[in-house]
Formats: structure tokens, sequence, C-alpha cells
């Protein structure tokens, strides 16, 4: 059973240190616990979609402690500027523009350009990511599927010993997931209902709110079908060895692989080739994955062609995004 502590600063910064070196702590927060991972580690977050049993990679909510913290990950326009003013901190997810330069994981994105964020009210989780200092992506820390849990005793019976720490500060004060708003359209959307209504937002913007919760292969946060990753360059799975102009994502040891008509891999310039982890780590594999599909995706390559990749562990969830991204 993971270790429960009542939030100090002793065991705040216990918390802090625990997610610097990439681990997991379950926090409290207005809505529910969230199963916290610092969000710029591909390997940290990949353990999250792991020990949540989620079956694909979604896209995760960022946490943060300001506009301005929100800012140096995303872009706002001036509505949702507005929108963070009278609902920041509070239990509101917005959609946002990702910033080029924001040092987030792919992961936590699910490969999209946009990415979800949140502000929230609770003072342990706000005082857990100014100890970070880095943003904090957070999913429900609950086995996916199951109700989202609301209490420490919720997280304990859901994880038990799959994390490093519960962050006990008693029940939620919200205990329902937040909204989640998009407002890249051309207009506001809630993509998940939550505390905060269309009504309230609308009253604020001044123009109506509605709502959009259907499922779709376009998601833009949790709760929704995942889309999945679609290169330019077809995609070829379980590949043994290469054909003429195909990119290799090699998954392990590279040193049998040979090229049709003869020639080793191996010879590919950089260009051609990325390898989602040499040693054979899924995890890593999990991290790199969007990142160097995106670096293959070249209209010079006729093809991107992918090692196999086992079908266990987090490894499930890596072939159902290889076998959408063929698909696609």
């Amino acid at each position: 059973m993971a270790r429960i502590v009542t939030p100090t600063p002793q065991s705040i910064e216990e918390a802090a240190r625990i997610l610097r070196d990439g681990g997991l702590v379950a926090i409290p927060t207005e809505t529910v616990y969230g199963l916290a991972a610092d969000a710029r580690n591909g390997t940290a977050v990949a353990k999250v979609f792991k020990v949540k049993g989620r079956p694909s990679f979604n896209p995760l909510i960022v946490h943060v402690n300001s506009v301005q913290e929100a800012s140096r990950i995303a872009g706002l326009s001036d509505k949702e500027r507005i929108i963070a003013q009278n609902f920041w901190p509070g239990p509101l997810t917005m959609i946002l523009k990702r910033r080029s330069d924001s040092g987030l994981s792919d992961l936590v994105t699910a490969g999209l350009d946009t990415v979800a964020v949140r502000v929230p009210t609770h003072k342990t989780a706000r005082d857990l990511i100014k100890a970070c200092g880095f943003p904090i992506a957070a999913p429900s820390a609950n086995i996916s599927g199951s109700l989202s849990p609301t209490t420490p005793a919720h997280v304990a019976k859901s994880l038990g010993d799959k994390i490093d720490l519960i962050l006990a500060d008693g029940a939620c004060k919200v205990g329902l997931e937040s909204t989640v708003l998009d407002c890249s359209g051309e207009h506001p959307l809630i993509l998940r209902p939550g505390g905060i209504s269309a009504e309230e937002i609308a009253r604020i913007l001044g123009e109506e709110v509605s709502y959009d919760l259907g499922a779709t292969d376009t998601p833009k946060s949790p709760g929704q079908l995942l889309k999945h990753y679609a290169p330019e360059c077809a995609v070829r799975l379980n590949a043994i060895d290469l054909e003429e102009g195909e990119a290799l994502l090699a998954f392990g040891s590279i040193k049998f692989m040979g090229m049709k008509g003869g020639g080793a891999a191996s010879s590919l310039p950089d260009t051609m080739i990325r390898n989602l982890s040499e040693s054979g780590d899924l995890y890593e594999a999990a991290s790199n994955l969007f990142a160097m599909l995106r670096d293959l995706d070249k209209p010079e390559h006729k093809r991107i062609a992918v090692m196999a990749v086992p079908e266990k562990g987090i490894g499930i969830a890596i072939n159902d995004r290889l076998k959408r991204a063929a698909s696609g």
C-alpha cells in the first residue's frame, strides 16, 4: 500500500522530490484526487497510463498555479483570458493552443497541438505545484473506468501500492471532475460538464456556450474517444526488413534488420531512422512515440516501417496508437 501522509512543508517537499525523480503522487484537488506526474517527463507520464490501466493514450489535464504559468505552455486568446480571470483558480479546464516551446511531453497531449490546462483552488495542490516549479499532469487517481476518487481511502483502494505516495487532505469539496471548455472554434463548447455550467460562462462572455458531449475521434479532452495520430506517410507495422525509400521506427536492436535487395538498416541516414528504445524499455518507447513518428513523417519518405513492439504492459497502448496511425 502506498504511504499516506498529511500535507506539511516536509511532506510536500517529499512529494515534489518524488515527482522530480519521475515518480507518481496522488494529490487532493477541489474536484477529485489526481494522480500527479511531471508533465515534462514522458517516462513518468507513461507510468500514469500504465497504473491507471488506460486502454490508449488520452489527453491529460495539466495543472499550473496561474494564468502567467499557463501562458508559458499555451497561448491564450482574449476570450480565454477573460474566462481565466473569472474562473481560475477553480474547477474549470480550458483547451488551449499548445506552445511549441512548452516543454510538455507529447504523451500529455496525445500528440495533439492543444493542451488541457487548469489552475486548481486547493491549497495543497497549489503548494505542491509551487514546490515543484513545473507543470503537473494529473488525471483522476483511480483505475480507468472506476468511480473517480474523492477521498484518500478511495485512492488507496483503487491504486494500492502502484504509486509512491498519497497526499491526504480530506474529502474533495467539489467531488466532480472539472468542466472542460473549448474556445478554439467559432463558439465556446463544453466538452465535459463539471462544477461550472455553460450558463455561468455565458454570463461572463456575453455569448452562448453550448455542450458537445458526444463521442468523437478528434478528442481534445479526457472523457472523449482518442483520435489516432495519422501521419501523412503511410505506416507499415511489424516490419522485419526495409523496402527502398522507407524510414525506420525501430524498437530494440537493429543488428539483424536488413534492406530488401541488400544492405543493412543501420546504414540509413540519421534522418530516416529513429529508435523508440534501443534497450527495449517500453516506458522509454512510450515517451518517444509521438515525437519520433513526427520526426519521420516527411514527404520524401515512401513509408514509415515500424518494428514490432511487445504486446504487454504499456506496449499494448503503444501498439494501439501505432495501429491507429497505420489505419489513418
